[in-house]
């Protein structure tokens, strides 16, 4: 087989510190690029799996005094391995590396799984929704919809969390109770909380979140 990453040939066989991590090699890429993605591992934050917190981050005793209880939970570490990755697959448009991380997406019984959405126009630019993407072969409900705006990796950390809800609910969509909203990247939790309070309002009692990334 030829690694996507760095196109040498390798066996998809997990070796003993993989599997002494119960970290299995994904196909599509080779033991040495899969081994520089880094699992995330405690201590995290509890609520939203940030590393080196051993309890609650500021981030979320911020959201806390807003009245938002951060309920989220993320594989890996957003480390320079895991940006070359999303650089060659979100913004180069790779779409050949949707199902190398599709072992860490799971479904939850009783919850429905909603992705958030991208543009119309960042749709024409990278001709595929990213989340949508990974998620395959998951089952899924598209619920929401975005309006067009700055991409979120051209803004900094207080434009994020400034940002305004460009989420709109899609026409005659009936939301389930419970949700599992999935990103692909963490970084301030304003994206996800601005899908969230659309979706509570559409009727959703429950909401649990996942990124591959944090």
């Amino acid at each position: 087989m030829i690694c996507l990453l760095c196109h040498a040939e390798y066996t998809l066989e997990p070796t003993f510190h993989q599997l002494f991590l119960l970290k299995h090699p994904s196909p599509g890429l080779c033991t040495s690029c899969h081994d520089q993605f880094q699992l995330i591992t405690p201590p995290y934050c509890s609520r939203c799996y940030k590393t080196g917190i051993k309890d609650v981050c500021s981030d979320c005793k911020i959201w806390e005094k807003e009245g938002i209880i951060v309920n989220h939970q993320a594989v890996f570490t957003y480390n320079t391995a895991m940006e070359d990755f999303f650089s060659r697959y979100k913004f180069m448009g790779d779409y050949r590396l949707h199902h190398v991380f599709h072992q860490y997406f799971k479904a939850e019984k009783g919850y429905t799984i909603v992705p958030i959405p991208v543009s119309k126009q960042r749709f024409q630019e990278r001709g595929f929704n990213q989340v949508m993407a990974l998620l395959q072969p998951l089952p899924f409900n598209s619920l929401l919809e975005k309006e067009d705006g700055p991409a979120q990796n051209t803004l900094t950390r207080v434009e994020r969390l400034n940002n305004k809800n460009t989420f709109t609910l899609k026409a005659k969509v009936k939301v389930p109770d419970k949700i599992l909203l999935v990103d692909d990247v963490y970084t301030t939790g304003r994206t996800l909380q601005h899908a969230i309070s659309v979706l509570k309002q559409g009727g959703a009692q429950e909401i649990k979140t996942f990124s591959l990334c944090r």
